[in-house]
C-alpha cells in the first residue's frame, strides 16, 4: 500500500512530527520508505493544508497522512484525528458542502495508539468533520497537536505522534465497524469514548450545531465518503425533532442505527453475522433490542428457547447469577422492549444442544436450592407466601403502615388482639412440567 504523510513548511506542529518520523525511521525525506508492506512518501507543501486541493493527483497512493497542528478558542494539551469536509460554508478551505473520503479504520487505530502513546495531561480524541481540503477521493485523515504554540513545540508530544504512526503502519488496513456519527460537541465525546473502547471506527462525524441542516444527500454523502456499514447518534446532544428526522433518513436507507451497547457488544462478531442477528431478533414477539455475550466470530446461527416459566421463575429467584452465566456463554440474547431478558437465545447452530442444556441446568438448580421448592418427578412446585390485603381487611388492619409491617414479616396488636403474617397471607402455587427433570439436578 502506498502512503503519502503531509505537513506544511508553515506548520511547526507537522514540521516537528515529520522529523520525528525521519529520525526514528533513519530515512531522508526523499523517495520512498518501505515500512513493513507499505510504501511511504513524505510530502511537505508550502500551503497550510487546508487549503491543499488536488492533492490525490500529486501524491498517486492509497492513503494520506495529514500530519498538523490543532487550534481552539479554550487552549488545551491535546492530539487528535478527524477527516475533512464542509457541512455549509467553507470558511476554512474545501468546498461548500463537500466532503472528503475517509479512513475509518486507519482513524481508529490511530486514535488507539494515541491513546496508548499521549504525554501525561494530554487528551486524546477525534474532532467533528470540519475544514478543507474536501476534494479528495483518496482516504485521507489529519492527525493533530494541540493547542497553543508550547505543544505545537512539544518534542514528546511529536515523538507520540510519530510512534503512534510507526505502530499503526506496522499493519494492512484494520478490521472495524465503520461508522458515521451525529450530535456531540467539537471533540466528539461520545464517538470518542466509543471508539476507544469497542471495534466501531469513525469517519465523518456531524457535529450538534451541523444536524438541524443535515438532509438526505447529506447522510448518503457521510455513508459514501466513509464506506459506514452502521450510524450512531448522540441523542443527549440535540433536539429530539433533529435526531428523529436523521433517524428516519437512516432507516429509508437501509442504513443500521446502533447504541452505544450494541456498538460495544458487536466488536467480536463477524459484521455480517451481527446483523443477521439483529435482523433474527426482531422475530420475537415484543423483542426490543439484542445484547451479545460471548459469542463471537461467525457461523450458522439459530434462534433456540427455554421454556418460559422456568427462565422467569429463575431470574425472580436470582436474577445476578443468570445474568452472570449468560454472559460467559456464546448466545446472543434478546431483550424486551422494558430491557428484561427473554426466554429466546440466538446462537450457533452448532452449539444449540449444549448451551439449551446448560441454560435448562442452571435455571432448575438455582430453583431448586429455594426453600420455596420442591421437586416430584418432572414436576417443579413453587410455592411462594405472599401478602393479602384481602385477608387483612377482613382481619380488621387498616391499609397503611400496619400492612408493611405485616408484608415485612412482623406480628401486630390491634385492640389486644394479635396478627401474625401468616393469618394476612395467600400461597401462590405454580407447576412446571420438564420431561427428564432427574437429568438437569
Amino acid at each position: 500500500m502506498k502512503i503519502s504523510i503531509v505537513n506544511s513548511a508553515k506548520d511547526p506542529a507537522g514540521c516537528h512530527i515529520r522529523k520525528e518520523l525521519l529520525k526514528k525511521t533513519g530515512h531522508s525525506g526523499e523517495g520512498i520508505l518501505r515500512y513493513f508492506s507499505h510504501e511511504i512518501v513524505f510530502l511537505e507543501t508550502e500551503e497550510r493544508l487546508i487549503y491543499e486541493d488536488n492533492l490525490d493527483e500529486r501524491t498517486d497512493c492509497d492513503l494520506i497522512i495529514f500530519i498538523s497542528r490543532h487550534t481552539s478558542v479554550n487552549p488545551a494539551p491535546a492530539l487528535t484525528v478527524h477527516v475533512t469536509g464542509n457541512f455549509k460554508t467553507a470558511d476554512y478551505g474545501g468546498e461548500p458542502e463537500s466532503l472528503a473520503m475517509a479512513a475509518p479504520e486507519w482513524m481508529h487505530r490511530t486514535l488507539n495508539m494515541l491513546h496508548k502513546y499521549a504525554p501525561e495531561g494530554y487528551s486524546v480524541s477525534y474532532e467533528v468533520t470540519h475544514h478543507g481540503p474536501t476534494d479528495l477521493k483518496t482516504p485521507s485523515y489529519f492527525v493533530e497537536i494541540g493547542s497553543t504554540e508550547k505543544e505545537w513545540a512539544d518534542r514528546d508530544a511529536a515523538s507520540a505522534v510519530a510512534d503512534t504512526l510507526l505502530e499503526v503502519l506496522k499493519e494492512d488496513s484494520p478490521d472495524v465497524i465503520r461508522m458515521i456519527g451525529f450530535g456531540g460537541n467539537h471533540y466528539a465525546a461520545r464517538e470518542t469514548e466509543i471508539a476507544l473502547s469497542s471495534n466501531a471506527g469513525f469517519g465523518h462525524i456531524c457535529h450538534s450545531r451541523e444536524v438541524p441542516g443535515a438532509g438526505v444527500e447529506t447522510v448518503i454523502r457521510m455513508i459514501e465518503n466513509s464506506g459506514a456499514q452502521a450510524a450512531y447518534i448522540d441523542k443527549k446532544s440535540a433536539p429530539k425533532s433533529d435526531l428523529r428526522r436523521i433517524e428516519r433518513i437512516l432507516a429509508d436507507l437501509n442504513m443500521p442505527l446502533l447504541s452505544e451497547g450494541e456498538i460495544k457488544s458487536a466488536g467480536k462478531l463477524d459484521w455480517e453475522t451481527f446483523l443477521e442477528i439483529r435482523e433474527m431478533a426482531k422475530e420475537v414477539r415484543g423483542a426490543g433490542k439484542v445484547r451479545i455475550m460471548a459469542l463471537s466470530g461467525k457461523g450458522d446461527i439459530i434462534r433456540a428457547g427455554i421454556n418460559a416459566d422456568l427462565f422467569e421463575e429463575a431470574m425472580k429467584a436470582d436474577k445476578s447469577a443468570v445474568v452472570k452465566t449468560l454472559q460467559k456463554l456464546p448466545v446472543a440474547c434478546i431483550m424486551s422492549l422494558s430491557g428484561n431478558v427473554l426466554p429466546e437465545f440466538i446462537l450457533y447452530k452448532e452449539n444449540r444442544l449444549k448451551l439449551i442444556n446448560d441454560l435448562i441446568t442452571l435455571c432448575v438448580k438455582i430453583l431448586h436450592k429455594e426453600k420455596y421448592t420442591a421437586i416430584d418427578n418432572d414436576r417443579i412446585i413453587i410455592r411462594r407466601v405472599r401478602f393479602d390485603p384481602d385477608a387483612a381487611k377482613r382481619a380488621g388492619v387498616t391499609p397503611g403502615p400496619l400492612y408493611g409491617r405485616l408484608a415485612s414479616g412482623n406480628e401486630i396488636i390491634i385492640e389486644g388482639r394479635k396478627i401474625t403474617p401468616d393469618m394476612v397471607s395467600a400461597v401462590d402455587e405454580k407447576i412446571i412440567h420438564l420431561e427428564g427433570l432427574e437429568r438437569y439436578l
